[in-house]
């Protein structure tokens, strides 16, 4: 016999159907609550012995699990969640009705948006609107749980209210296991926030299935990222061999760098709004540009193709991710066609002697709303960015390799003098692998 729900009603079974996800097929088994929420039970795998079940309590969260907003961590965690428990083969995500904003509902979560724009802090901006911090029960969760016959769970949760609400409910919580995400510029201080004021855990337990660890602090390498009004904050990341070349004499550029180095590379562009290159660099290297090694959110990519030799079939417009493609005026009009139809933007910016003004690229991705930008080549469009002066961060990665002739990260700034160079002043380095990396902030010259 089922112990007492500890509601005094049991929540009631209304229906069932498989769901197949692009990490395994889950059967959703949707709960009628007494407080009138749905909560559906997403589960994988045989639980009938109910015992020691990977189990994941998921608060409803429309903004980031619908809309991908980077003002949270809670779609990457839900993503994390089933890919987890789909690789272990057994055992629940359960997500909960009724838990938007921490239990305040979407319309006071957009009222709390507000106030965190003020300056408030996640939990601030409740508290000012006269709310709870956190207004959520897991009475009724624990109650599904035991009408689905479970015992006990190890629970992938960063927060411990969670595991207190199961066991306050009958279900044994047998560890808690941190859920790992890679921040956002935008949700960096609500991770830390919910960390220091609701004794939430640090989001860096164990990697979901088939994602190792990041070795290096990402936030670290990013730097403070301070937009200007006119642009974005510009990071330009590069990998290179110890004698200073991205890539052969015939352009071969994979792999320069080890695993490690570029698992860090992904956590970069998990942290910013977009992630830019060349044409030359994707027409060599065809690549994707996601966040595929870390849980993250995949930045805007963004080419810079002035004469529009872009492929259809290039692999930036093979998924979901966003893509934007900048060009000159009156570029090939048959070929924007091609790349509007696979659902690429494509937008005319005025051009100049290297192809496409620099200032009007990052004028519009600001105006966009643009607030960070990982530059990963290649050669030109650092060069270009250099001499601008639209660079605040630059990390290099060396590779114990040597190559002689090749090509080179940055071209001619029409530098004389030593004493005329770009200086890099607050130097960190780190390692990943077999690789150096090396993160400084740029330092501006005058008149630029």
């Amino acid at each position: 016999m089922l112990p007492a729900p500890r509601h005094g009603h049991r929540p009631r079974e209304v229906a069932s159907a498989p769901i197949p996800t692009p990490y395994g097929q889950f059967q959703a088994r949707a709960f009628e609550t007494p407080s009138g929420h749905v909560h559906l039970a997403l589960v994988a795998g045989e639980i009938d012995d109910g015992e020691s079940l990977l189990t994941r309590l998921h608060s409803e969260c429309l903004t980031g699990d619908a809309f991908g907003s980077l003002r949270c961590d809670c779609g990457v965690q839900l993503r994390s969640a089933l890919r987890t428990v789909a690789a272990e083969g057994r055992g629940i995500v359960l997500y909960l009705g009724g838990h938007e904003g921490r239990g305040i509902g979407l319309v006071d979560k957009l009222r709390a948006y507000v106030q965190q724009d003020l300056g408030a802090d996640t939990v601030d901006a409740n508290l000012q609107l006269g709310l709870h911090a956190d207004a959520r029960d897991y009475g009724e969760a624990a109650d599904v749980l035991t009408a689905l016959g479970v015992r006990s769970v190890r629970l992938l949760s960063n927060n411990p209210a969670k595991a207190a609400g199961l066991r306050g409910g009958g279900v044994a919580v047998e560890s808690l296991r941190p859920l790992r995400t890679s921040a956002h510029r935008r949700n960096r201080a609500y991770l830390e926030t919910k960390e220091a004021r609701l004794g939430h855990l640090r989001p860096t337990g164990p990697a979901p299935a088939e994602l190792a660890e990041v070795p290096v602090d990402v936030a670290r390498l990013l730097g403070p990222l301070r937009p200007r009004a006119d642009r974005p904050a510009v990071v330009v990341k590069y990998a290179q061999t110890l004698d200073g070349r991205i890539a052969t004499r015939t352009g071969d550029a994979r792999w320069i760098s080890g695993e490690s180095e570029r698992r860090v590379a992904h956590g970069m562009r998990a942290g910013c709004d977009a992630v830019l290159i060349g044409a030359r660099t994707l027409l060599h290297d065809d690549p994707q540009l996601t966040v595929r090694m870390v849980p993250g959110a995949s930045p805007l990519r963004v080419v810079l193709d002035s004469t529009l030799r872009t492929p259809p079939t290039a692999k930036v417009l093979s998924d979901d991710a966003a893509t934007l493609i900048l060009c000159r005026p009156g570029a090939d009009p048959v070929r924007r066609r091609e790349l509007a139809a696979t659902g690429a933007s494509v937008r005319e910016v005025p051009e100049d002697a290297d192809g496409v003004q620099i200032d009007a690229v990052l004028a519009l991705l600001r105006s966009s709303g643009v607030a960070s930008l990982l530059v990963e080549g290649g050669g030109r469009v650092i060069t270009s960015l250099l001499r601008a002066g639209a660079v605040d961060r630059l990390v290099v990665s060396l590779s114990p390799t040597i190559i002689g002739a090749g090509v080179e990260a940055v071209g001619g700034l029409g530098i004389d003098r030593i004493a005329d160079g770009i200086r890099l002043t607050d130097r960190s380095v780190h390692l990943a692998g077999d690789d150096v990396l090396l993160a400084f902030d740029v330092q501006q010259r005058p008149g630029l």
